[in-house]
């Protein structure tokens, strides 16, 4: 493990671990069910002492159910006690930059601190139906993103005025709960340097995806994001942490590696071809794979770690060596089996998995193995 990874993981008494919830269900379900296990799954995570769960925002397709994310951090943050919540994003594409800003202070004070605000341009099939260009929901992100951190975390007024909001001496009545400022993060997909210079530029967290969107290709690896983001807060004056970089990928842990592909094979396959695939009018499939080895693939080319403890370890320490190091891995939720298995795999991420990263292992071990010398002298 390269330092950075050993400096960003060890001696944590946290997990260092959380989730993101886009969150996708599977079409023929319950919508008010699927809806409320979010909450419940939040609720576990919290008990197991994961880091971070981030809630996405989705309008189309049909997966994606949760259109109003604040509503379920809000909901969330009444029934955990430690986990950090997160806006996993706020398309600032379409939302009035006040507004975000109110409801991110708000949220901030329900959750006494726990409240990170993720943002992004938002996901292209929400944004045509209210009549936004891919090229748009980048240009309109990066000009809310100052007038946003300014009404959370700054002091000052402000006025601003593009061709789609107007802000005139804007500040916010309600003060932030935070006193230190609220933690605002970008998320980067790794199709455009876009995401990574707007973190450096304004110092901002990062989220990146290990996990790349099937059917779309990404030209830009962790790695690189991370060199960009560098790059531009140099040239602003910044510094980027590696602590404050998650990143996000599909993670389903199983006693041994056959039973945790077979846990989601099925799933998979329906999520891939379905979702992405027939909802998303992507090409999905991987070029001389079958449609039952696509599962493979993916593990194979790092966008998914599935496996025993053992193997997920080993691909947590491939993807912190890979990358130079970051701070939180978020584990993708994409409803591949059922919500039981889900469970077991994220009770055997906390208890087994997690401990070898954080550091708390050595101590018990390093007691035992003291005792055990002073028998044999």
């Amino acid at each position: 493990m390269s330092y950075d990874a050993h400096f960003c993981w060890r001696n944590a008494v946290h997990s260092r671990i959380g989730v993101f919830l886009s969150p996708v269900h599977a079409t023929g379900q319950d919508p008010h069910l699927a809806i409320r296990r979010n909450l419940d799954l939040v609720e576990l995570l919290d008990d197991l002492n994961f880091d971070e769960a981030w809630f996405g925002e989705h309008h189309s397709l049909g997966w994606g159910l949760v259109g109003s994310p604040e509503t379920l951090i809000a909901a969330a943050s009444q029934r955990t006690t430690q986990i950090k919540l997160a806006h996993g994003v706020v398309p600032l594409s379409w939302h009035h930059p006040f507004h975000v800003a109110s409801r991110a202070v708000h949220l901030d004070h329900l959750s006494r601190g726990r409240y990170i605000l993720g943002v992004g341009p938002g996901v292209p099939t929400d944004a045509r139906m209210l009549g936004l260009e891919p090229a748009d929901q980048r240009t309109r992100l990066a000009e809310a993103l100052p007038s946003v951190i300014e009404l959370v975390n700054g002091e000052q007024p402000v006025t601003d005025k593009t061709d789609w909001y107007g802000l005139n001496e804007a500040k916010l009545q309600l003060p932030r709960y935070s006193r230190s400022g609220l933690e605002i993060a970008i998320a980067s997909g790794g199709t455009t340097p876009t995401a990574p210079k707007l973190a450096g530029r304004y110092g901002l967290s990062m989220v990146s995806f290990a996990l790349t969107q099937p059917g779309i290709p990404v030209s830009i690896g962790l790695a690189e994001q991370w060199r960009i983001a560098e790059e531009s807060a140099a040239e602003h004056g910044r510094t980027m942490t590696r602590e404050n970089w998650r990143v996000a990928l599909p993670v389903h842990v199983a006693e041994t590696r056959e039973e945790a592909f077979a846990d989601v094979q099925d799933g998979f396959a329906h999520w891939l071809f379905d979702y992405f695939g027939r909802a998303g009018g992507r090409d999905v499939s991987t070029p001389g794979r079958s449609r039952e080895e696509e599962l493979q693939a993916r593990v194979e080319a790092g966008g998914a770690l599935v496996g025993s403890v053992d193997d997920v370890v080993a691909g947590i320490q491939r993807l912190q060596e890979s990358t130079g190091g970051f701070g939180n891995l978020l584990v993708y939720v994409p409803d591949w089996c059922s919500w039981e298995k889900t469970d077991r795999s994220m009770q055997l991420l906390a208890r087994y998995v997690a401990p070898h990263f954080t550091g708390t292992l050595e101590r018990p071990h390093e007691s035992m193995e003291r005792h055990v010398a002073r028998l044999t002298r």
